[in-house]
């Protein structure tokens, strides 16, 4: 098992993509917004890399 198959998981994933929201927003805030665009695309690469996409839906175990 891999340290990141517990994210597989909907409960799991859910709280990651809150998480991940929330670091979002905290960069933005620290950076006045300035690297919104680079923010997002970093945000979007790393929870494709988890198996996260927004646009599909989790996978099942």
């Amino acid at each position: 098992m891999g340290i990141f198959d517990r994210f597989r998981h909907k409960g799991a994933q859910d709280r990651a993509k809150q998480m991940s929201d929330a670091a979002e927003k905290k960069v933005n805030e620290k950076t006045g917004n300035k690297y919104e665009g680079q923010v997002d695309t970093a945000q979007q690469k790393i929870e494709g890399q988890l198996g996260m996409d927004r646009d599909r839906p989790p996978e099942q175990p």
